[in-house]
């Protein structure tokens, strides 16, 4: 009996799909304290700061031999006839690294405003104050001011938070750790 093509199609597809298959890539595993927080592989976009300060926001197009390919694109706003802009990629560049030169993930440190460093100036003045308080209530118990000794404790709370607020992301190290997994020979 002779089969129809579409009897025929089905079962081309379970022959060819038990025939062919797949090469996986090299990828990157990004671990905190041992257990694997994410997974980078070729086709995915990376932003991280390199050993020597290079701050990378690109995609990966490989990973071989302990290294990363990358593609990063330079694109510039550029304002229209209508006061509006428009994204134009003006070009590419591309850039290897080995695995172990990644610094930290994330952003670079910004050039403006520094939350961290603004916090522990707060957290500065806010135990300053709280110190100050405690002399004057020694020195002057009469002079003392209950609600200064509130600010002060609130403000050396709000600069904590805010000192802790402005890490500089993931910083590979003691407990982020950075495991290349080699899937080719």
């Amino acid at each position: 009996m002779l089969l129809s093509k579409f009897q025929f199609l089905p079962l081309f597809f379970c022959l060819v799909s038990s025939i062919s298959f797949a090469q996986q890539n090299d990828f990157i595993i990004l671990k905190k304290n041992g257990k694997p927080l994410q997974n980078f592989y070729a086709g995915t976009q990376i932003e991280f700061v390199t050993t020597n300060g290079a701050y990378r926001n690109a995609l990966i197009t490989a990973i071989k031999k302990d290294s990363i390919y990358l593609q990063e694109f330079l694109v510039r706003r550029i304002p229209t006839v209508f006061g509006t802009y428009i994204n134009d990629t003006a070009g590419s560049f591309r850039f290897t690294y080995h695995y172990m030169q990644i610094k930290s993930f994330g952003k670079a440190a910004k050039k403006g405003f520094n939350v961290n460093g603004s916090g522990a100036a707060l957290l500065g003045g806010g135990v300053l104050l709280t110190l100050a308080s405690g002399v004057s209530y020694i020195a002057d118990p009469e002079k003392f001011s209950p609600e200064l000794l509130m600010g002060a404790v609130a403000l050396g709370t709000a600069g904590y938070f805010m000192s802790r607020a402005g890490r500089k992301g993931i910083v590979v190290g003691k407990k982020y750790t950075i495991e290349y997994m080699r899937m080719t020979k």
